[in-house]
């Protein structure tokens, strides 16, 4: 699966259009004490444990995005948005990551 952040495919032509796919998922707010705890990987020059749980949250919502434009026979997702907000509230610290995009079928 082809995934860009382009509104087109450059040298290809989009067959057809399938519409919006969008995936989520959320991290748990155990992560600030992560991200305090894990200072020390930062200034060593090794990633984060916070920046690990980000990766692996934004991951699994492009999985899921990924998995709904295949079902609808798509080749690619093209446009795609990654948003991360924090939910805050009643939900504590939980940071949720959105990924949207527009299934496509390109030749």
């Amino acid at each position: 699966m082809l995934i860009l952040t382009t509104p087109n495919i450059e040298g290809h032509k989009i067959l057809e259009y399938y519409g919006l796919v969008t995936g989520e998922s959320l991290l748990g707010a155990n992560v600030y004490k992560d991200l305090f705890s894990g200072v020390r990987d930062v200034v060593g020059g090794r990633t984060s444990a916070y920046e690990e749980q980000l990766k692996s949250a934004r991951d699994l919502a492009i999985s899921s995005m990924t998995e709904k434009a295949e079902k609808d026979d798509a080749n690619a997702i093209i446009g795609i948005r990654i948003k991360y907000n924090n939910l805050g509230g009643t939900m504590g610290n939980t940071i949720m990551v959105t990924v949207t995009g527009t299934a496509v079928k390109y030749e």
